[in-house]
């Protein structure tokens, strides 16, 4: 008589074409093609993260970037608002929630992180203090890359890109505003930078500054004028950041 999938034996797996997938453990790696024989399939764990899909996979290997994978439990502290940590970490799995405290004691939470979202950039990049607290919603998994190797990744691959001075022209406003005490709706940030200013601050040229600053106006993010940058809608600006 058979023995069932549940007394551990292997049992076939859509993801692996039909074969068996070891039935002891919902995260063994090894899949059994003919003969029983084990095949280890690889899964990389920057697979779900958008900073990486035009980014070869050879290539990161090469840079010997130091990470980890952390798990971290329902309600505990990923890293709190002036933290001195610099680690970057990207979100695998799970929900998270992040609070922001105005120096009036007034509290703004952002709940916006799809998989792959990434979090504490800015403090790699500007070697400050943490600017939010994150906390775990639920039972959360986290790739965590050391300051120096999100550095060195940045730097080697997505220095130039549009996508990375979007996100960069949106951490600095983000920074601003808390710096201003105006990262709240409405909150108004008076003689703000120039953009060819901002733009020699985040490395990039005026030009994509100014497409990614009217491309926030669009979306609703921010209202901008002569030297004045009014937040509209701190979430969406801060999203995935």
């Amino acid at each position: 008589m058979a023995a069932s999938a549940a007394q551990g034996f292997a049992r076939p797996d859509r993801r692996t074409g039909g074969r068996a997938r070891c039935a002891h453990c919902r995260r063994c790696e090894r899949v059994f093609g003919r003969g029983g024989k084990p095949i280890v399939v690889s899964r990389s764990p920057f697979d779900p993260i958008p900073l990486f899909d035009d980014v070869p996979r050879a290539q990161i290997d090469g840079l010997g970037l130091r990470w980890s994978v952390a798990e971290i439990p329902a309600g505990n502290t990923i890293f709190s608002q002036d933290d001195d940590s610099r680690d970057v970490m990207f979100l695998l799995s799970g929900r998270l929630i992040a609070v922001y405290w105005t120096a009036e004691g007034r509290e703004v939470v952002f709940t916006r992180f799809p998989i792959g979202s990434s979090l504490g950039e800015l403090s790699a990049i500007d070697d400050k203090a943490r600017s939010l607290a994150i906390f775990a919603k639920t039972d959360a998994r986290l790739l965590r890359l050391e300051q120096a190797s999100y550095l060195r990744l940045t730097d080697k691959t997505l220095e130039l890109t549009t996508l990375s001075i979007d996100k960069r022209v949106r951490l600095f406003l983000v920074r601003l505003a808390i710096e201003s005490n105006k990262l709240c709706p409405g909150g108004k940030i008076e003689k703000a930078p120039t953009h060819a200013e901002i733009a020699d601050m985040i490395g990039a040229n005026r030009e994509v500054v100014s497409r990614t600053i009217s491309k926030l106006v669009r979306q609703g993010a921010i209202r901008s004028g002569r030297q004045r940058v009014e937040i509209l809608d701190p979430d969406l600006l801060a999203e995935d950041l």
